[in-house]
């Protein structure tokens, strides 16, 4: 691994609409995908949820090893494809450990499925799992989520706004009585989008909301059908440079004002995305950022497996083509979002012996 300090910025709030539809664990069949990712470990549970004979078994015995599912995100989702890749890397390099990673809705559907005991692993940005433990905002009715604990940092997730560059859209403001998509339910990605429209004073049925992944927003953007798209994913994002080479793109810009309301009515933290990020983009872009992290159940992993886990992942990180997969080479960043949450035994009793815990 390597040792190479980053400055990073956190933080995210959640809806409480977002963390019921988590609970319920009914993803629209539109925002999900419905093919497996080219030599990816994927499987999508999410549209046979209400199956009777739909039994998760989350740790079962395949030969002499173990299965674990790690949930991940929506198609066209960071979470999406990055997720795919660490069960590979787990798979490959955990003695009798297969993972498969899941569709979901991300963040929150993986919180709650890991408590309900549906998910082994789940990747999530670090603030809801903290409102999760606690019990508080979107977590107060169901109360604490004591089944999981910390196993490491992903990477840092950024939300960004994309609009045609020829719409006539200059600031988030102008998306007053527009088509936008704000991300699917039961994520993140929704709930950031929904606390940056708040700021600028937009409220449901100040535009047309629609519910979908980045990917089918950007594809939806492309052709002409909505206005704009919100994403909360890495820097750069290949979805948006994707979609930048088909059409001329421009990425919306948080003010000062709004940024300063964001920071007062959650955990977010402000960060600029320079110019030249992408070709495409000539001026510095404002935007909020937060952690994502990898979580464990701590039921259905017990200390040896969740070692086994957190060593095969961080310990051959290097393997992952993704882009953001340089972010958990980086030594001195591995418990970047660990503050306040309980870590699991194994994930400790890893970072206990790679010196990175006292």
């Amino acid at each position: 691994m390597k040792k190479s300090k980053r400055i990073l910025v956190s933080g995210v709030f959640v809806s409480a609409l977002a963390f019921a539809a988590a609970c319920d664990s009914d993803i629209d069949p539109d925002s999900v995908d419905e093919g497996d990712l080219d030599g990816g470990a994927e499987t999508d549970d999410s549209e046979t949820d209400d199956d009777t004979d739909d039994t998760d078994d989350t740790e079962e015995a395949t030969g002499d090893g173990t299965a674990l599912q790690i949930g991940t995100g929506s198609t066209g989702g960071t979470y999406y494809a990055l997720g795919a890749e660490m069960a590979n890397v787990i798979s490959d390099n955990a003695e009798g450990i297969t993972v498969n990673s899941v569709t979901t809705g991300a963040s929150l559907e993986n919180i709650a499925r890991i408590e309900q005991g549906e998910l082994d692993l789940g990747m999530s940005v670090h603030i809801p799992a903290l409102d999760a433990i606690d019990g508080v905002g979107d977590f107060e009715e169901p109360g604490p989520q004591e089944d999981f604990g910390y196993m490491g940092y992903i990477y840092p997730e950024t939300n960004q706004i994309a609009v045609a560059a020829d719409s006539g859209i200059e600031t988030i403001a102008d998306l007053e009585g527009m088509t936008v998509n704000i991300g699917p339910p039961n994520s993140a990605s929704q709930a950031a989008s929904l606390l940056i429209l708040e700021a600028y004073g937009l409220e449901e049925g100040d535009y047309e909301a629609l519910e979908e992944g980045f990917g089918d927003g950007a594809d939806m953007l492309q052709d002409g059908n909505i206005d704009a798209t919100f994403g909360l994913l890495g820097l750069p994002a290949e979805n948006i440079e994707e979609l930048a080479s088909q059409i001329d793109v421009d990425l919306l810009s948080i003010s000062d004002e709004a940024l300063d309301a964001i920071e007062q009515d959650s955990a977010y933290e402000r960060i600029v995305i320079p110019a030249g990020t992408y070709e495409f983009q000539d001026e510095d872009v404002n935007a909020i950022a937060a952690y994502a992290v990898l979580i464990g159940s701590m039921s259905n992993l017990d200390e040896d497996t969740g070692y086994e886990v957190t060593r095969a992942l961080y310990e051959n990180a290097s393997s992952i083509t993704h882009s953001q997969g340089e972010h958990m080479e980086d030594e001195d960043n591995l418990l970047l979002g660990s503050e306040g949450l309980p870590m699991h035994p194994g994930a400790e009793r890893y970072f206990e012996e790679a010196g990175l815990l006292n």
